[in-house]
């Protein structure tokens, strides 16, 4: 009987990796075809019906590429980032609270934590290990960012956590069952959203790829499946981001199609965002993280904890 629990765990967990990685697939393509509609061109429409099959034969064209490296990089290491990359970015998978069959984190929040401060490593590896100024500068640039919005993205989630007392993401849907936390804390839900945009190196914060200055960035060196994990962690975080925003300040998890719904329309945020606003200038990005969310997120912090403290 244990043993047949621990099969049915993995089986659970491949069911829900390949689910993340179809996911990934497709939010790619409605990427693409969104920006399509917003710039009046089509997108991806010739493989299959309306351009269903895009990601496939995009995958199947990167995988079998030839794997190219330059001869001066620091060959390990160049290697395995992308790989340690999209590891870590499946690993956060392992948060989704399932009511069945999958392992149950008490501690949640703090992994989530972790996995993401980890993710930063293997982009300064990639970025240093091409051996080349740009992919080092652009990796540098993206460490920074990154760093710098962890530390408001952890401050605006112990706001939330203050809220509901726990790092079980599981316990988010039973405190929100008459109003939605984005109704109590709308501006902080705000600031989750924008900080998530930069913590996943989107568009208007994309520096570490500026085309007029760094090419592409970190990854400017990669080439077929090297591009493809990278490209495809970047995907999956974004993904997780959404399904976060969801749990936190959107009515929790439940295994409703409302819930789908709502995680497809905040991904479709970030995809909207892409295609309107144009890219941030730097130092002002830096000094939105350190002078606005930093003491916003401070001073509502303090807030939470008051209203807690009264509310018992």
């Amino acid at each position: 009987m244990f043993m047949s629990d621990i099969y049915m765990i993995f089986l659970g967990l491949l069911i829900l990796i390949i689910g993340v990685l179809v996911g990934v697939a497709y939010l790619t393509l409605l990427e693409r075809k969104v920006l399509g509609y917003i710039q009046i061109r089509k997108g991806p429409n010739k493989v299959g019906f309306m351009g269903i099959l895009q990601p496939f034969s995009d995958a199947i064209k990167l995988f079998t590429k030839e794997q190219t490296y330059p001869n001066f990089s620091n060959y390990l290491s160049y290697y395995f980032s992308p790989i340690l990359s999209f590891i870590l970015s499946l690993m956060i998978w392992l948060l989704i609270p399932y009511y069945f069959n999958m392992v149950s984190f008490n501690l949640g929040v703090l992994f989530f934590l972790c996995c993401t401060s980890m993710g930063v490593y293997t982009v300064m590896v990639a970025g240093w290990s091409s051996n080349s100024n740009y992919a080092l500068l652009g990796g540098l640039r993206a460490v920074a960012q990154t760093i710098s919005y962890e530390v408001s993205l952890a401050l605006i989630l112990m706001s939330s956590i203050i809220m509901i007392m726990d790092f079980n993401l599981l316990l988010f849907f039973y405190y929100q069952n008459y109003i939605w936390f984005i109704i109590l804390m709308f501006p902080l839900s705000l600031c989750w959203m924008s900080s998530s945009l930069a913590e996943t190196n989107r568009t208007p914060f994309d520096f570490a790829e500026g085309e007029s200055e760094l090419v592409s960035g970190f990854n400017i060196e990669y080439s077929s499946g090297g591009f493809a994990l990278i490209f495809l962690a970047e995907y999956s975080s974004i993904l997780f981001m959404s399904l976060l925003f969801v749990l936190m300040y959107m009515g929790g998890f439940s295994l409703s199609i409302m819930f789908y719904l709502k995680l497809l329309f905040i991904s479709f945020l970030f995809i909207w965002v892409r295609g309107t606003l144009p890219r941030y200038r730097y130092d002002k990005l830096m000094y939105l993280a350190w002078k606005s969310y930093l003491p916003i997120s401070l001073n509502f912090l303090l807030f939470f904890l008051g209203f807690k403290i009264l509310l018992l």
